[in-house]
């Protein structure tokens, strides 16, 4: 007997992630956004993975104009409802792609990326996202990636249970990127580490990655 079981798709997935809950994320923005961005000069930012939007509602509340795209239609209207409610929702543009088969239109001053981590679909597809993001950057702009460098010190079961999980480096997220002689300038390439809570209330260490790079005009 062959076995029709598919594989459930990316989509369906973060539909049913979204749906679990009223509430999956605290809707406070990702911290190495905050401390990259925070410094930058207002103008038009895409946020890719907006999930709830934190990320999306703190650019447009430091005067950001923001495109903002996820795949789940649960997440995005979600997201808009948390926008209006903080009174940054005309500063915002939501918009449902799967990342890895459509993008946004336009050239963005910002583009952020933080933590595309996926356990369907994506792993693959995502140099051609980097890339994609890359060419979203106008000139003078700013591409910005964030990602988990490996695994929670204390997400053995996890580690154990996927152990072919590929975690970028900083050097893959470069390369994927495909940056020609003199196009791109390196302002940050870093690793932070912090403290992290699981689901079970332990505690351990989780180290992110953090690329920040402008493209020359």
């Amino acid at each position: 007997m062959t076995d029709s079981t598919e594989p459930q798709s990316a989509q369906d997935f973060w539909e049913s992630f979204y749906q679990e809950r009223d509430q999956i994320w605290t809707g406070d923005p990702n911290p190495l956004l905050v401390r990259e961005a925070a410094g930058l000069t207002p103008g038009t930012a895409l946020d890719l993975g907006s999930g709830e939007g934190g990320d999306a509602i703190w650019l447009a509340q430091q005067g950001w104009t923001v495109t903002a795209a996820d795949i789940s239609a649960t997440a995005l209207g979600r997201a808009a409802g948390h926008a209006a409610s903080a009174g940054v929702g005309d500063r915002i543009t939501w918009t449902k792609h799967d990342l890895s088969q459509s993008f946004p239109d336009g050239a963005f001053d910002l583009v952020s990326a933080q933590f595309l981590h996926s356990p369907v679909e994506l792993e693959g597809e995502r140099n051609g996202i980097l890339r994609r993001a890359a060419e979203a950057v106008a000139p003078g702009g700013v591409l910005l990636i964030g990602s988990h460098a490996g695994w929670a010190s204390n997400q053995h079961e996890h580690q154990h249970k996927h152990a072919d999980v590929h975690f970028p480096t900083l050097a893959e997220m470069l390369e994927a990127i495909a940056p020609a002689p003199g196009e791109w300038q390196v302002e940050t390439k870093d690793e932070v580490s912090r403290e992290w809570t699981g689901p079970d209330g332990s505690t351990g260490v989780r180290t992110d990655t953090v690329l920040r790079v402008r493209r020359l005009s």
